[in-house]
C-alpha cells in the first residue's frame, strides 16, 4: 500500500475562505481516514492561543491523510501592525524549505542519469576542483578528497553558512566574501570556490550553502537558470502557481511581513528589512539588496532559502513526496528515488540534530534520534526526539517559523506557517501533538 498523507501547514492566519484554494487534493471528513474532526479541532484552538496570547501574528495550518485534505486553518491577522485577518492564501517566507525543493530538481536529473552520487561536483562546477580546507594550524591545505554530488545533497561538504564569524575563522570568511551580494549563481560559486572549507569532505554534518551550490549545479546541466528550472520542472506541472523567488508585483498585497520577538519587552514586534539586517537574524554580514532580503529584483536564485510560497502550494509538494514522487496524474520523481532521499544518508559516526531548521547546531554532540537524507530532515527514533511522531518522518522547517513533515507510517503530511525569526516558542512541538492525538485508527 501506497504510504498516504497527513498533510499540515501551520503559519499564517485565517480559516477556509476559498473553495478554489483546496482544489489540489479531494476533502474528506476525518472520520472516513481514522481521524477525529473533534480532536483537529485543538489544533486551531492551539494555534489561536498562540495569537491570543500575542506570540504570533497568525498560522496557517493544513493536515492530509491517505491523500485526503482533512483540516485547512488560519488564525490570527497578517501581522502585528496589520490587523487583517490571514488570508489561507496569503504569501510566506518559506526560506529553508527550499531546500527539498531543491533536492528534488537535482534528484529530477539523477534520474535522467545526468550524474552519478560519487561524482566530484566540480565536474559540474569546475571552480571547486581545488578547494581548499582549514587545518588546526589556521591554514588552507589542499582537500584530500573531492566533494561529492551525495555529499552536497546531505550537507557534509564541509561548506558552512557563516553564522558563527566571530568564533569560526571559516565563517568570518564568509561573511567577507559578501555571498549574498554576488549578481547568480556563477558569481556565487566562483566566491565560494576561493573560500576554505570547515572539514575534510564526508568527515561531519555541517548545515551549509550547499543547497545554494546544489542549484547552481542544476543550472550548468540543465542549462536553464535556477528559476526557469523549477518554474518548468516542479512549480507549473505541480500548479504551484504562488511560488517563486521573485513576488510578482500584482500578487505583493498577499505578502505577509515578517517579526521577531523583542525579549527585552516581552512583545512580537513587525522586522522590517533594515532591522533584520541590522541584526544578522537571517545571514550575517548581508544588506537589504541581498538574495533572501530583496524579493522585488532577484538575479541569485538561492536553492538554500529563496523562495516565497502558500500553504497550499506548499502542501502539493510535500504530497506528491508522500505519494512517491506523483500527483494528480503528474509524475516528478519515480517511487524509489522518493524513498531513497528519505533514508538516512548520514553514517554512525555522523548523526545530525533535530527536525526543521537548526543552522548553529553542532551536529553529532549528541544523539537526538534525527539523521539527514538527501534534503530532509529524517527521523530514525521518536523516543529520542521527545515528540510524538513516527519513525521514517522526513522533513524541514524555515528560519521565518516555518515547517512541514511527512509521515509515510500514517500516511500523512502536514505543514506549518508563520513569519517569526528565530522563534522562541515550541510551536512546532505543539502541532505535533495537536496532529497526531487526533488519530483515532493508527496503521503503525
Amino acid at each position: 500500500m501506497k504510504y498516504s498523507t497527513l498533510l499540515w501547514i501551520v503559519i499564517g492566519t485565517l480559516g477556509f475562505t476559498d473553495a478554489s484554494l483546496a482544489k489540489s487534493l479531494p476533502t474528506t471528513k476525518a472520520e472516513r481516514v481514522g481521524m477525529s474532526a473533534e480532536r483537529l479541532d485543538r489544533i486551531t484552538q492551539m494555534t489561536q492561543q498562540y495569537v491570543d496570547e500575542g506570540r504570533v501574528a497568525g498560522v496557517v495550518t493544513m493536515v492530509a491523510r491517505n491523500g485526503k485534505l482533512v483540516h485547512f486553518e488560519a488564525v490570527g491577522n497578517k501581522g502585528t501592525d496589520d490587523p487583517r485577518p490571514l488570508q489561507k492564501d496569503d504569501l510566506f517566507r518559506i526560506y529553508s524549505m527550499t531546500k527539498p525543493i531543491t533536492a528534488t530538481a537535482a534528484m529530477q536529473l539523477y534520474e535522467q542519469g545526468k550524474f552519478h552520487m560519487n561524482d566530484p561536483v566540480h565536474k559540474f562546477i569546475p571552480e571547486f576542483k581545488d578547494l581548499t580546507v582549514l587545518n588546526e594550524r589556521g591554514e588552507q591545505m589542499p582537500v584530500r578528497n573531492h566533494m561529492t554530488m551525495q555529499q552536497l545533497l546531505s550537507h557534509t561538504t564541509g561548506l558552512s553558512y557563516g553564522f558563527d564569524p566571530q568564533n569560526d575563522p571559516v565563517d568570518e570568511l564568509y561573511v567577507e566574501a559578501n555571498l549574498w551580494e554576488q549578481e547568480d549563481l556563477d558569481a556565487f560559486t566562483k566566491t565560494v570556490s576561493k573560500l576554505p572549507l570547515k572539514f575534510e569532505p564526508g568527515s561531519a554534518w555541517h548545515y551549509s550553502i550547499a543547497v545554494d551550490v546544489t542549484g547552481a549545479v542544476v543550472e550548468r546541466i540543465s542549462g536553464q537558470s535556477f528559476e526557469e528550472y523549477l518554474k518548468e520542472q516542479i512549480f507549473d506541472p505541480l500548479g504551484m502557481d504562488d511560488t517563486f523567488f521573485q513576488v510578482p508585483a500584482d500578487k505583493k498585497a498577499r505578502f505577509l511581513p515578517n517579526h521577531y520577538w523583542d525579549s527585552q519587552n516581552n512583545k512580537l514586534l513587525a522586522m522590517d528589512t533594515e532591522l533584520l539586517v541590522r541584526t544578522g537574524a537571517l545571514l550575517p554580514g548581508a544588506s537589504e539588496k541581498s538574495a533572501m532580503f530583496n524579493f522585488d529584483e532577484v538575479s541569485l536564485y538561492s536553492g538554500g532559502g529563496g523562495l516565497v510560497s502558500t500553504a497550499m502550494d506548499y502542501l502539493k509538494f510535500a504530497e506528491m513526496m508522500r505519494n512517491g514522487g506523483e500527483l494528480g496524474g503528474v509524475r516528478i520523481l519515480g517511487e524509489k528515488t522518493v524513498k531513497y532521499m528519505a533514508k538516512n544518508h548520514l553514517t554512525a559516526s555522523i548523526t545530525a540534530s533535530g527536525t526543521g531548521e537548526s543552522p548553529v547546531s553542532i551536529l553529532g554532540e549528541r544523539d537526538l534520534g534525527a539523521g539527514f537524507g538527501l534534503g530532509f530532515g529524517v527521523v530514525a527514533d521518536t523516543v529520542k526526539t521527545g515528540v510524538l511522531g513516527s519513525n521514517g518522518e522526513f522533513s524541514w522547517g524555515g528560519a521565518a517559523g516555518t515547517v512541514f513533515w511527512i509521515d509515510p507510517v500514517e500516511e500523512m503530511v502536514v505543514v506549518g506557517m508563520i513569519q517569526l525569526m528565530g522563534s522562541p516558542w515550541n510551536l512546532r512541538s505543539d502541532l505535533k501533538v495537536a496532529v497526531y492525538q487526533a488519530i483515532t485508527e493508527s496503521y503503525e
